[in-house]
């Protein structure tokens, strides 16, 4: 049996992005620190990405950009993560209910999982003491306590339509779940497994992203063109920052400033300060689609699936300009490359 990470475990981005980025947006001035060079040899050659649409995972030489393996996996792989020791790749197989293992740097399959019932998105608590998983199809979220490296089923709490995307407090006490269909936010009790509250958002909530201290949920607002600004301890909304059409992910710089959102609908990606809650910059004219994202190590390069267009698109983030796409297969999703630059 395997443990698992969530992203949101991460530290430390390297902050050649953030001083690059000084370049298009002075706005972000004030945050910058000198640029730390990466070395060539630890910059990621293999890139994953999940074809949620055709069961299947393009691996992406990137160096050349071109992809030079398309490998089965399953039915319906959305989302991935790294196990803690960096090692071992996790693939969640929504309608195939069930989790691959991949070495992430050939992309080698190494073994599977069984029995995680329609594991949309999956996430692992702060603690490494729980873990997540949502059940986007069956309206559940299955909690699991985990003793090292083995996985109890401890509860299968039954949510309202669709639950979606999690986010976790410092603490790992409380779980946030999305529900898209029932345009939901729902907080649970990771130690009782009880469900602490439901409150109302804008339509087809997804994406989450807590900002720094734990003092606001981000909420991506896939119906409408905004995101939620959330303060969660009086469950209740405080703001909403306009974005673009069919706001979605998060993905953060690194800063514990800055944070991205892509715009499915606008086919854009916009860049939030979570201390003043503005956007501050964007990211216009991409293909149709833009969802997950990630950041090579350097800072320099973010990766963005297109799931409306069959491609990845690859983005030059000291220009915030488009510099390639790279045809995969349908509905791409999760995107993942190691080493990449660390979440915070």
């Amino acid at each position: 049996m395997y443990t698992f990470i969530t992203t949101r475990g991460f530290r430390n981005i390297a902050t050649s992005s953030i001083f690059s980025l000084l370049l298009v947006n002075p706005a972000i001035a004030q945050t910058a620190s000198a640029p730390n060079a990466v070395p060539a040899a630890n910059q990621p050659k293999l890139a994953v990405i999940l074809n949620s649409g055709e069961a299947s995972v393009s691996l992406i030489d990137m160096p050349s950009r071109q992809v030079i393996k398309t490998v089965h996996v399953g039915k319906e792989p959305h989302h991935l993560m790294i196990t803690p020791d960096q090692k071992t790749l996790l693939i969640a197989n929504a309608v195939g209910n069930d989790i691959v293992l991949m070495n992430p740097t050939t992309g080698e399959l190494t073994g599977r999982i069984p029995n995680i019932i329609d594991p949309y998105q999956i996430g692992y608590s702060p603690n490494h003491k729980w873990f997540v998983a949502n059940g986007n199809r069956l309206d559940r979220v299955d909690i699991y306590a985990a003793n090292g490296a083995d996985l109890k089923l401890a509860k299968t709490v039954k949510l309202a339509k669709t639950p979606s995307h999690i986010a976790f407090t410092a603490d790992s006490k409380i779980a946030f779940i999305t529900l898209q269909d029932s345009n939901e936010l729902a907080a649970i009790d990771l130690e009782t497994q009880n469900v602490l509250w439901v409150m109302p958002t804008g339509k087809v909530p997804a994406g989450l992203w807590m900002t720094p201290g734990d003092q606001y949920l981000l909420v991506g607002i896939t119906g409408e063109d905004y995101v939620q600004v959330i303060d969660w301890k009086a469950h209740k909304e405080v703001k909403r920052i306009t974005t673009g059409k069919g706001a979605h992910n998060f993905r953060p710089l690194g800063d514990k400033k800055h944070v991205f959102v892509s715009n499915r609908i606008a086919s854009s990606i916009s860049l939030i300060n979570m201390q003043t809650l503005e956007k501050v910059g964007d990211i216009t004219g991409l293909p149709a689609g833009p969802d997950d994202m990630e950041i090579t190590p350097d800072g320099k390069t973010l990766w963005v699936t297109l799931r409306f267009s069959k491609k990845v698109g690859v983005i030059d983030i000291p220009s915030m300009k488009l510099m390639t796409v790279i045809p995969v297969g349908k509905s791409p999703h999760g995107v993942f490359f190691s080493p990449r630059a660390s979440w915070e």
